[in-house]
């Protein structure tokens, strides 16, 4: 059973909450005494408090009110309630609880060795001490925070070991409810709460009748019996009532919408407790164009419980921060699938998760027991599979295969990136109903020009057959989905288009068909070819467009490039090639010559060189020796490695690196915002321009042509129609997403990775490039070329300085501290060593002040032995005992190769370049004109807060003459020491990155490895990216334009025939998709 440990000062508002609790004699197993509760549980008694003190009786010994000043939470308990013997029943049902169906005596092998003679194994009691004394001896009550967790209260005996309570059946039924009132209406059976699960796991193992977490035993007023009597669901308990009725039989006579807001009621949380945030990914398929993602946002948008809305047209895919205690996820999913036809899965790249082709019936393994280490099971592959998520410091994913089941699990097939999945699946759906339609479409088109005996009954009646079979089967979807986008989220989107201009095509022909069977034919006669080839051809259009927006997300997917397969290397020195999915902590895996490196590690024998081009765009081999880290992904030169696993697949910088990309594909730019606002209005302002067009050709028709009214209303129709399909609104919608998918993936195989699609938008804006120094524009790697000790005990002066600052990560630290060591120092011990961001680092020893840092805060600039040191331009690093002066050092950094040739580039690109350092002046400015920078672009001693008022003077907008003001565009670089606040502060934050761990920035920019050329790359990247979406916006404008005016017979000789309307789309679209893709063989 796993802890959510609040922290101290949380627990006083937990305990405050909710009523108060039954409580039994605290040292005895005997059950309740509170004469007013029944040995039966009594939901009715729940809502009111549940044996409250009102209702404790009065000469009870065993209940004896309390009516002192303790917690509110224990008011009206039998005293004591919590003390030292509910950490020992805490650490009892922890360990029953890990140990399900095992003899009490019985001794499982692990580090827990199960319960004996009725006492807690050792492991456990330490662990209840270590998570729950100091908050008892801070409270004096732990229960109500116990419940909030979703555990039974510390003041629940256990008689008989497990870890729901038989003998007393009300308090099983309250904890149950306590669990409910955190999650109101959550599915128990899958939720992925390891502590709820493994109360219910252990009450089946040990044969318990209880009660099912979420639902509540029979009443004493026998309400409850009689319902359950017939049969009916048992009802489920919610805050304040009594036996009320599940809401699942009250949901199905509602809306699909009311029913998503019934089940988003905002939780009270002095009712239901603390809400538990659960972040959701779930890959949607079926979306076409910007209109269907304005409907998925609307949709998700009117749940409550939703937060922190992501939406992608391009990847497919919706992310939003989900309360699961008032909505779970699958009803999220279900909700979404009725009222918008979309087909949803749930995709997780956060936790450690597997899947399993089921060999008999799925819903089996839901309900059944799970291994210890399982978190949550949930069906997917419309019940072909099972996808277990776990615990990997819990259980392997090794041994959940082998030995964590009853019966033998297969591992399913595992997939590249299982985000595009959903999308693979459209396309697929797309191609097969395209075929279909062209097949049901040949015929209809050969009846209507081939030239065949004459025999206009026969083939039309068969032109109809076809026609329907193409209106019914696959143009179909566009009905519900057009109607529920109206209905349930007021949009008028491209399907709404379709389904008037193929529905008015295919009526029309039947209409004409019935005239002509009559006896009376219409002058223009049936034309099923129109409707059918129109359907066909929007397949066709539809089909390509996704086929060509997937293969362009594919070309750029970050997760392909995780190896598939690992071989490990056993203790015993046998090898076993695995999936890479079954690697576990404390693998050692070998990798051998031209082979992909699995997962994240550190080598620790053997020697190689490695391409890490994939990640970084380096295409210089990176050496390795023991000791060196290997990144995932990596291609192994001609010698083999034998490495220690450091990071699992699901979170190695592969995985890193790909949800920062995703994350910045997801984010909108501001011209997004445009696009999505005009694609808002497009298909409203079709629907309008079609209908005065139908009106005016009437007009022509009867008063300048001279036809009747028949005629001139059927030429009329075959206008409107191919107006209304022949404009399309997609090529706008997809006009800056596409591009942003492509270049952000083009970015991250080139060691840049952009956070936010904003950074796309305004990088080539660049006017101020502002650096740090130390790290960023230097190696960063300071050696000291010169020290001076201003006192007699040398030796003594070493050992405290080193003491003082090994720890400290700051470079010049690091370097001083590397020297000492060199030199055989061995450091006092000095403890609480204090940190002053900017200056250096302070702390007492025996008295002593010691003080390490620059020359101005240790107020020593004035010191013979420092000015010298600083007129040669070096970093002076000063260290003091009470104050007095007691060593200098002097330190050099090399600048980095591409420092002067990128300096130089900004600069010709008339970009204003800066440099700033908390380094001493003289050092600061000799490599400011080594670089060619200017002295007034120049701020040394610098704190973190001067540089933020330094970047502020910067962003201020500027007037230029006869213009209105412009904001400029900073970009800020640094390597992440001390820079948080700069990174923040610029307009564009840019963190150098020295390792793998590419997560820990707050930056705008990553760069996965320390290149200050991938700043003018960054630039380039931009400016292309603009520019595609420049042309893609251009494409759009002139393609409806030409398109609508030639559809509408604005130009006299020169018409689009209605049959080949359905063409537009894929006219219009794929320009854009190729101006995108092409892309990532652009040269930047």
């Amino acid at each position: 059973m796993k802890h959510l440990n609040l922290p101290t000062t949380l627990l006083p508002r937990v305990l405050r909450k909710g009523p108060s609790l039954p409580t039994l004699e605290s040292q005895t197993p005997r059950g309740m005494n509170d004469d007013t509760c029944s040995q039966r549980s009594d939901c009715c008694a729940l809502g009111v408090g549940l044996c409250s003190s009102e209702l404790a009786p009065k000469g009870n010994k065993h209940s004896e009110v309390a009516t002192d000043d303790r917690p509110e939470c224990c008011q009206g308990k039998a005293t004591p309630c919590c003390d030292e013997t509910c950490l020992d029943r805490i650490a009892l049902r922890e360990c029953q609880s890990s140990h399900p169906g095992k003899a009490s005596t019985e001794s499982t092998g692990n580090s827990c060795d199960g319960v004996k003679h009725g006492k807690p194994c050792s492991d456990h009691s330490r662990r209840a001490r270590r998570n729950y004394k100091s908050k008892l001896d801070a409270l004096g009550c732990i229960c109500r925070a116990l419940i909030a967790l979703g555990q039974a209260s510390c003041c629940v005996p256990s008689p008989d070991g497990s870890s729901e309570f038989k003998g007393t059946p009300s308090l099983r039924s309250h904890s149950s409810a306590s669990l409910k009132s955190l999650s109101t209406g959550l599915d128990t059976k899958r939720r992925h709460a390891a502590t709820s699960r493994g109360q219910q796991k252990a009450q089946q193992a040990h044969g318990s009748a209880g009660i099912p977490l979420g639902t509540r035993s029979p009443c004493s007023k026998g309400c409850c019996d009689s319902r359950q009597a017939r049969g009916a669901t048992p009802p489920r308990f919610r805050a304040g009532g009594c036996c009320v009725e599940t809401k699942d039989a009250a949901l199905t006579a509602m809306t699909p919408t009311q029913q998503a807001l019934e089940s988003t009621e905002q939780s009270d949380p002095e009712k239901h407790g603390l809400p538990c945030r659960e972040h959701v990914v779930l890959a949607i398929s079926g979306m076409t164009c910007t209109g269907c993602e304005t409907k998925l946002q609307r949709t998700l948008g009117t749940l409550q419980p939703v937060t922190n809305l992501k939406t992608s047209l391009v990847l497919a895919r919706a992310e939003f921060d989900l309360d699961a205690g008032t909505l779970t996820p699958d009803a999220v999913i279900k909700h979404l699938e009725r009222t918008t036809e979309f087909k949803c899965e749930r995709v997780n790249f956060e936790t450690s998760s597997l899947d399993f082709v089921c060999n008999g019936n799925s819903q089996s393994i839901v309900d059944g027991p799970w291994p210890r280490g399982v978190t949550g099971v949930t069906i997917v592959d419309k019940g072909k599979s099972v996808r277990v998520d776990f615990d990997p410091q819990t259980i392997g994913a090794r041994d959940l295969v082998e030995k964590g089941w009853s019966e033998p699990m297969t591992l399913a097939a595992s997939q590249a990136d299982p985000g595009l999945e959903a999308g693979n699946k459209h396309v697929r759906h797309m191609g097969l109903m395209t075929l279909l339609s062209i097949a049901l479409t040949i015929p209809v088109l050969v009846m209507a020009w081939a030239p065949l005996p004459e025999n206009e009954i026969a083939y039309g009646s068969a032109s109809l057959a076809l026609a329907t079979v193409v209106q019914l089967v696959v143009a179909g979807p566009f009905y519900p989905k057009a109607l529920k986008s109206f209905v349930f989220s007021r949009i008028i989107e491209m399907d709404l288009l379709i389904v008037l201009s193929t529905s008015a095509a295919y009526i029309f022909s039947v209409v004409s068909f019935s005239y002509m069977i009559t006896g009376h034919p219409l002058s223009t006669g049936e034309f099923f070819e129109t409707s059918t080839l129109l359907v066909t051809l929007i397949m066709v259009g539809r089909y390509a467009a996704a086929l060509a927006r997937q293969k362009a997300v594919e070309s750029i997917s970050i997760r392909s490039l995780q190896a598939p397969t690992a071989t490990i290397v056993c203790d015993s020195g046998v090898e076993m090639k695995v999936d890479a999915r079954l690697l576990q902590l404390g693998d050692v895996f070998k990798v051998v010559p031209d082979s992909k490196v699995p997962t994240d590690g550190t080598v620790i024998s053997g020697d190689s060189e490695m391409d890490e081009s994939m990640l970084t765009g380096e295409s210089v081999p990176v050496e390795k020796h023991p000791g060196s880290s290997v990144v995932a992904g990596s291609i192994n030169g001609s010698g083999t490695l034998i490495v220690k696993l450091t990071r699992l697949p699901e979170h190695n910088t592969i995985s890193t690196v790909a949800s920062m990309v995703d994350e910045a594909k997801l984010s909108k730019p501001r011209v997004q915002e445009v696009a999505d606002r005009v694609a808002t209005y497009f298909v409203p302002v079709i629907i309008v321009f079609t209908i005065i067009t139908f009106i005016i050709w009437i007009a022509v028709g009867v008063d300048v042509r001279n036809q009747s009214g028949r005629e001139a209303t059927i030429r009329a129709v075959t206008y409107a129609v191919t107006v209304l399909i022949v404009s399309c609104p997609c090529a706008i919608g997809l006009a800056v997403p596409m591009v942003i998918v492509i270049s952000t993936g083009m970015a991250a195989e080139r060691g840049i990775v952009f956070k936010t699609s904003q950074s796309v938008e305004v990088a080539y804006r660049t006017s101020h490039v502002v650096f740090d120094k130390t790290g960023t524009l230097t190696m960063g790697k300071l050696s000291v070329s010169e020290q001076v000790f201003l006192n007699h005990e040398a030796f003594l002066t070493r050992s405290m300085l080193l003491g003082l600052i090994s720890q400290n990560k700051h470079p010049v630290s690091v370097a001083v501290a590397a020297h000492l060591k060199d030199q055989g120092v061995e450091p006092i011990e000095v403890a609480n060593a204090k940190i002053v961001t900017g200056k250096g680092v302070e702390s007492q020893v025996r008295g002593d002040r010691l003080r390490a840092g620059n020359s101005r805060w240790i107020d020593a600039t004035s010191n013979p032995s420092v000015q010298g040191m600083l007129s040669r331009g070096y970093t002076v690093f000063c260290f003091s005992v009470n104050d007095s002066l007691a060593a200098v050092f002097g330190l050099e950094d090399a600048v980095r190769p591409d420092a002067i040739s990128t300096v130089t580039a900004l600069q010709a690109r008339k970009i204003d370049v800066h440099v700033l350092s908390g380094d001493d002046d003289v050092a600061v400015r000799a490599v400011a004109s080594r670089l060619g920078i200017a002295d007034e672009t120049v701020m040394s001693r610098c704190s973190p807060a001067d540089k933020q008022a330094y970047l502020q003077q910067l962003t201020r907008p500027t007037v230029p003459p006869g213009k209105s003001p412009v904001k400029p565009v900073v970009m800020f670089c640094g390597d992440g020491t001390n820079d948080a606040v700069a990174l923040a502060g610029a307009t564009i934050g840019v963190h150098m990155n020295g390792g793998t761990d590419v997560a820990q920035s707050a930056a705008d920019v990553v760069l996965v490895r320390p290149d200050l050329g991938k700043i003018l790359t960054t630039m380039a990247i931009s400016r292309k990216s603009i520019h595609r979406i420049a042309f893609n916006f251009g494409w759009s404008f002139v393609y409806n334009l030409f398109a609508i005016l030639l559809a509408s017979g604005a130009f006299v000789h020169a018409r689009i025939p209605p049959e080949y309307a359905g063409l537009g789309e894929l006219v219009s679209v794929l320009p854009v998709i190729a101006a995108a893709a092409l892309l990532r063989w652009s040269r930047v």
